[in-house]
């Protein structure tokens, strides 16, 4: 059984009905608790359920995987997917970056604070980060989310090298661009929005969200810790660590080019 946060809409969305199809019984999350409902209704009969709240608070977490289990049984699989863009450079309010660490961030650690006790007595469990690609390289327009996301990252690897020898999965996914509100919405956060809307749409494809869902399915499967929806990003995350001096100067220069 999974649960997904951030399941009412995009990516999230596309991840509970990609699991659904698998055969997964599935608890939709989302501080947008309609949508979440919305998308259980879509699912097969007495197969999904919707919670509404903050997937960043720990009642609510605590709420969400005891509802989860009283109905469908045992938690095997956690989507941390919530996530906010949080446009802004130095600039961005103190309550930009508590909300961007506590949605991209905390929202994981806290979720596997609960999970991985439980895990590890049954020794089965698959966590799943979705990030971004901006945490294997960076985001133009958006210090928030940049930084947020290279520490999802960062706690998600270390989730792999502390469980992953005791039955624990655990995945992070990194897409560039995906046709979702979060990008779109990038957009009306002033010129630094607008940098990292154009710096992630120029980037390459923006993918549907059934296409990342896709990804992910295949990623558990094959037990990899990387998923990269946008395969190259490899590439891009190989020529940054093998020249980061030039990686850099690249990245400046892409962003004045931006800029015009």
């Amino acid at each position: 059984m999974a649960v997904i946060t951030g399941g009412g809409k995009g990516i999230g969305a596309a991840i509970a009905r990609a699991l659904s199809r698998e055969g997964s019984k599935v608890v939709i999350a989302d501080l947008d608790a309609e949508a979440a409902a919305q998308v259980a209704a879509e699912l097969p009969q007495n197969t999904a359920m919707a919670v509404g709240g903050d997937a960043s608070d720990s009642a609510f977490l605590q709420h969400l995987l005891d509802s989860a289990e009283r109905e469908f049984g045992a938690v095997t699989t956690f989507v941390a997917n919530a996530g906010v863009i949080g446009a802004g450079g130095l600039d961005a309010p103190e309550q930009m970056w508590d909300l961007a660490f506590d949605v991209n961030v905390r929202a994981h650690v806290r979720a596997a604070q609960l999970l991985m006790p439980r895990w590890v007595e049954r020794g089965e469990g698959t966590f799943v980060s979705v990030a971004s690609a901006a945490g294997l390289l960076t985001q133009l327009g958006s210090a928030p989310y940049s930084v947020t996301k290279h520490a999802a990252l960062a706690f998600a690897e270390w989730l792999a090298v502390t469980y992953g020898a005791r039955g624990i999965g655990v995945h992070c996914v990194c897409p560039m661009g995906v046709n979702t509100e979060l990008l779109h919405n990038a957009q009306s956060g002033g010129a630094d929005g607008e940098l990292a809307y154009r710096a992630v749409t120029t980037a390459g494809a923006v993918l549907d969200p059934a296409e990342v869902a896709d990804a992910v399915i295949h990623g558990i499967r094959d037990g990899r810790f990387l998923i990269l929806p946008h395969p190259e990003v490899l590439d891009m995350f190989q020529g940054k660590a093998a020249g980061y001096e030039r990686w850099i100067g690249g990245m400046r220069w892409y962003q004045q080019k931006l800029q015009g």
